[in-house]
């Protein structure tokens, strides 16, 4: 449905052969992801993007479901970039020596995952390895955006927007992150997630131009 689109609880009702009160909670659902405004005498009004709450991972999956696709890779790929540097950093300077043990034993494990072409191992240990990075920063903020994160690598994985044998030089890059934040060096572990950073930046932007091109997906 188009933004400024009015519907009413009885149109709803009788589309989707539903109860009041489901159709009630759906629309509080939706509400709450800024999809949509309930007005006194107006009615259910479909809102504009701009109004939706673009943090909130049940519409990242939607967006990734649909035609701006693309649009949506490329705002959580320059978001990460932006964030993702600097928790690394962080996390240098406050992670546990445990938790370094254990980050340095998920970059093990993605690339070996990364060479055997396992893709459903690597997706997994590949969101834990950023969700570690990102929680290891000590900063709740940054501790938020694993959700995210999360999102985007599997709907990479889901619409095959990543290779399924991992550059190399990315494998390599987790490997040094992880050390390095291991090291207690955080200016290499900010350089090395940038490295992460620019390399998937680089294939999505790749995507973006063959998307922009005549019959282009």
């Amino acid at each position: 449905m188009a933004a400024g689109s009015v519907l009413s609880i009885d149109d709803l009702v009788d589309r989707c052969q539903v109860s009041r009160s489901v159709i009630r909670e759906v629309l509080r659902v939706l509400a709450s992801m800024g999809l949509i405004e309930s007005r006194r005498r107006v009615g259910i009004m479909i809102q504009p993007a701009k109004a939706w709450k673009v943090f909130d991972p049940q519409v990242i999956r939607w967006r990734l479901a649909s035609d701006a696709r693309m649009a949506q890779m490329r705002s959580i790929t320059e978001l990460r970039t932006a964030i993702e540097p600097h928790a690394a950093w962080l996390a240098a300077e406050r992670i546990g020596d445990d938790e370094a043990s254990e980050l340095v034993g998920v970059a093990a494990k993605l690339w070996a995952a990364g060479k055997a072409g396992d893709d459903a191992r690597f997706l997994v240990l590949d969101i834990d390895f950023h969700r570690r990075v990102l929680v290891a920063s000590g900063n709740e903020m940054f501790e938020e955006l694993q959700l995210i994160v999360a999102e985007v690598l599997a709907g990479r994985h889901h619409y095959h927007l990543m290779p399924h044998y991992p550059d190399e030089e990315a494998l390599q890059l987790h490997t040094d992150v992880a050390h390095a934040i291991q090291r207690r060096d955080g200016e290499r572990a900010r350089r090395a997630m940038v490295g992460i950073m620019e390399q998937g930046f680089a294939e999505m932007r790749s995507m973006w131009e063959r998307a922009a091109e005549p019959g282009g997906a």
